[in-house]
């Protein structure tokens, strides 16, 4: 596919689940319901305190770590939060850098981003902006932000390495990534790489871990770290009802998911704007 075609089928099937909430989109997978994205959350590094202090219907369950964690936010700073969805996370930063600091949330699905705005209405955050545009592209200035978050959206990107170098002309010297996202140890089989679907779940279009690393730092980053990284729970993303749907399509046999399992992880990654 086509950069085009590959986001405007990101892009309608996101403005789906804004919608609907009941759509798979990742291997968390947003799931049939809001038990499903409790359990994920607590799976992938979200505490109950991080779960009950956001809007309702924020966390839609499509991440795969917890980067506001890894970022050690300070109050007072800039944060921008790449693909904020239905603004989960850029609302546990906002209530991380306080009043003094600022949130600016970016998207290119105007569904999530009416989503997000509403629930920014609803839980009363003055200091989270949500702006449409591309990661590739970004509505910002350079300089503009101290640290930047990503959960699970950057694999999406047909261009990551534009993405990495948008990031860092944005980012303030000094200025700190932090990233959630899936990496593969090892290459995905034909029939996954192929797949729109598993290309819209976070999978097909995932890098192999030393290539995305190395995005990064040709972007010019330095103190690239990979902190953590985790198989993805596969009990949770084949329990999703609309997962289930694309396994049967594919015709994926059980122990095919096990192999896959190994190979596709949750890598949590820091690295420095260098001074």
């Amino acid at each position: 596919m086509k950069d085009k075609e590959v986001k405007k089928v990101i892009r309608d099937r996101y403005g789906n689940i804004a919608k609907t909430s009941s759509c798979c989109c990742s291997p968390s997978c947003c799931g049939g319901s809001a038990d499903l994205a409790e359990k994920l959350s607590k799976s992938i590094g979200y505490t109950d305190e991080d779960l009950q202090s956001v809007p309702e219907g924020a966390n839609m369950g499509l991440g795969c770590g917890n980067p506001v964690a890894l970022a050690s936010l300070k109050e007072g700073e800039t944060v921008l939060d790449l693909g904020a969805g239905g603004g989960f996370d850029c609302f546990l930063a906002a209530n991380k850098v306080g009043k003094t600091g600022k949130v600016i949330g970016v998207d290119m699905t105007p569904d999530m981003l009416d989503k997000a705005r509403e629930n920014a209405k609803n839980g009363g955050y003055e200091n989270v902006e949500f702006r449409l545009g591309e990661i590739e592209n970004l509505p910002i200035a350079d300089n503009e932000v101290d640290i930047i978050i990503s959960n699970c959206v950057i694999n999406l990107s047909p261009d990551k390495e534009r993405v990495f170098q948008e990031a860092f002309r944005v980012l303030k010297p000094g200025g700190r990534l932090a990233v959630s996202d899936i990496v593969i140890l090892e290459e995905l089989p034909d029939f996954i790489k192929n797949s729109v679907d598993m290309y819209v779940s976070c999978v097909a279009g995932a890098l192999l871990k030393e290539e995305y690393l190395g995005l990064i730092e040709k972007a010019g980053f330095s103190k690239i770290e990979v902190v953590e990284e985790t198989v993805f729970p596969i009990d949770l993303m084949i329990s999703d009802p609309m997962a289930k749907i694309i396994i049967a399509a594919l015709d994926i046999p059980e122990e095919k998911l096990k192999e896959i399992e190994k190979t596709i992880v949750s890598a949590k990654i820091m690295a420095t704007k260098p001074n």
